[in-house]
């Protein structure tokens, strides 16, 4: 175009050109004719080169400003339509804003009047993008343009990434006069391709991954493990919802977990449930998005080998438990015979191997009892037999019942509170199993010759018993274990003091199935409290849920 514009202005020159000549030379003829000496010469003359010279210079002049302005035109209207689509700033030689555009007031959240003569540095996203920056200042002042990411900050504080060039701008002596950036928003495009990769990670899962919307509880999103378990594709399960899945009892349950997630503002959930015959752990999760529609993320994985694996290992130990405690319960009671010399007397070496022979009897005895009574509660099969009874007998009974104890550890054991009658509907030899469990745990851990105190609280709907010891106590960062199974604390000698580390996980299990609660308050150095308490009230709790629940 414009090596076309140029040779329009020589052909126009050389027409002006002859042009000019033309009116010289006719010119010339003239005034020598009319015009009389002595100026007959000049007359003649001097208007002739001006015909010849002038005329053409006024042409080419006027021409190249038309083919200037031509030029112009087409970059100037490109200009225009780039700023409508692109974001710009200029920045001028002392890093400050000195223009920006409307895209920029868009993509940002700021009003010219809020950046212009303001640094720069403002709308960086953080340090890492201000380094940057000036990496990039320094290559432009020696005349580089740049282009790659840049990092910047909207008004609101979040991110906006775009893709940058940037020109060096120099004034007209040649001095450094800042730059102008032409930036397109990224950021979307960011965020859809970390989306297709979560997509294509989900994918992969063996899990089955639902997204929900919120509102219409339609299926946004089925992996491909999902897909093939309802034998839906990609362009069925758009069209469907909840209500549309086979199993009412399962899709009741995930929509309540769903709604009261919503409503309580909780953002995430965990439950067990068997859809379409198959049990899994369901996980929900409630994404809460601004400005766009809250979805759910539902996560199920299958444990059916799982529970297939922990019945068979159940049955096993079950199995074997049973068939060890028979023959030792024999070998107890026979041992017992001979220690009280139903058989005659017996030399004092034997006798005193005997008495450790039988000591480890009995905690081979208290062992499988815990492995059984811990099989029930993982099967939800614990069974209570509820009487109406005194607590304050039950606790009388259970001090006299470890009698042994107190002897052989040297402590002295009070009772208060147990001077009158406190009726309620419970299991005694449940309440007398967790009984014996929190002073067989207060004797091992308390020193010879301290003390250990026993209290019953009568509190009006309820009844509280709690085993107060004088012994180390439990250190703060074990204290979060302390009803887990097989709990293995900092001050705890396992093998000198005996026990399984089940103990306490029964005994939890024990007075949540009776409708009670226990806890514990300790302070190191000072000693420990066990306690538990229990409703007076007639017990109709369904403690089948609670064992489950305590199982899990």
């Amino acid at each position: 175009m414009m090596s076309k514009t140029i040779q329009n202005i020589e052909l126009k020159s050389r027409v002006a050109l002859l042009s000019g000549t033309s009116m010289a030379a006719t010119w010339y003829f003239i005034a020598k004719n009319i015009v009389t000496a002595p100026y007959a010469e000049l007359a003649a003359v001097l208007p002739a080169i001006g015909f010849a010279a002038l005329l053409p210079t006024v042409v080419m002049l006027r021409e190249s400003k038309r083919a200037v302005r031509a030029s112009r035109q087409p970059l100037s209207q490109r200009l225009e339509v780039l700023s409508k689509h692109v974001i710009v700033n200029v920045v001028d030689n002392k890093h400050c804003l000195a223009e920006v555009n409307e895209e920029f007031e868009k993509a940002t959240g700021y009003t010219q009047e809020e950046v212009l003569g303001k640094p720069v540095s403002m709308i960086y996203f953080d340090n890492h993008a201000r380094k940057d920056a000036d990496e990039i200042r320094t290559g432009l002042m020696q005349g580089k343009t740049w282009q790659g990411e840049t990092a910047l900050r909207r008004k609101d504080g979040t991110l906006l990434l775009t893709h940058t060039t940037v020109i060096p701008l120099f004034n007209a002596d040649g001095s450094w006069g800042g730059s102008i950036s032409a930036r397109t928003d990224m950021t979307r495009v960011n965020q859809l391709m970390a989306e297709q990769e979560t997509v294509e990670s989900l994918d992969e899962l063996r899990d089955d991954i639902w997204i929900v919307d919120a509102e219409s509880e339609r299926f946004s999103y089925l992996n491909r493990a999902a897909m093939a378990r309802f034998g839906w594709d990609i362009e069925t399960y758009k069209e469907k919802s909840l209500g549309d899945l086979a199993d009412g009892e399962a899709v009741q349950m995930i929509a309540e977990a769903c709604r009261r997630l919503e409503d309580t503002g909780e953002t995430l959930t965990h439950f067990q449930l068997t859809l379409l015959g198959v049990p899994f752990d369901a996980s929900i999760k409630f994404l809460k998005v601004a400005n766009k529609k809250n979805r759910f993320l539902i996560m199920l994985n299958d444990i059916s080998a799982r529970l297939e694996d922990e019945s068979r290992k159940s049955e096993f130990i079950s199995m074997v438990s049973h068939e060890l405690r028979s023959p030792l319960t024999s070998i107890k009671g026979s041992m017992g015979l001979l220690l009280s010399k139903a058989a005659g007397d017996i030399p004092e070496k034997a006798l005193a191997l005997l008495e450790i022979a039988h000591r480890n009897a009995d905690r081979l005895v208290l062992i499988i009892n815990d492995i059984l009574d811990l099989e029930k509660i993982s099967a939800g099969q614990m069974e209570f037999d509820l009487q109406d009874v005194d607590l304050s007998e039950l606790v009388e009974e259970t001090n006299r019942a470890n009698a042994m104890l107190r002897q052989r550890f040297a402590l002295d054991i009070r009772l208060e509170g147990t001077d009158r009658p406190l009726h309620l509907q419970t299991d005694p030899n449940r309440v007398i199993q967790v009984l014996t469990n929190f002073l067989s745990n207060a004797c091992k851990f308390s020193q010879p010759n301290s003390r250990i105190d026993i209290k019953v609280d009568d509190l009006g709907p309820d009844i509280r018993v709690a085993v107060r010891d004088e012994g180390p106590g439990i250190p703060a960062k074990d204290q979060h274990k302390i009803f887990e199974r097989f709990a293995d604390l900092e001050n705890s000698d396992r093998t000198a003091k005996g026990g399984t580390g089940l103990g306490l996980s029964i005994c939890k299990a024990i007075i949540e199935g009776l409708g009670g609660t226990i806890g514990f308050e300790s302070q190191e150095g000072v000693g420990t409290t066990f306690f538990f308490i229990l409703p007076k009230g007639h017990f109709a709790r369904d403690a089948q849920e609670t064992l489950m629940r305590v199982a899990s």
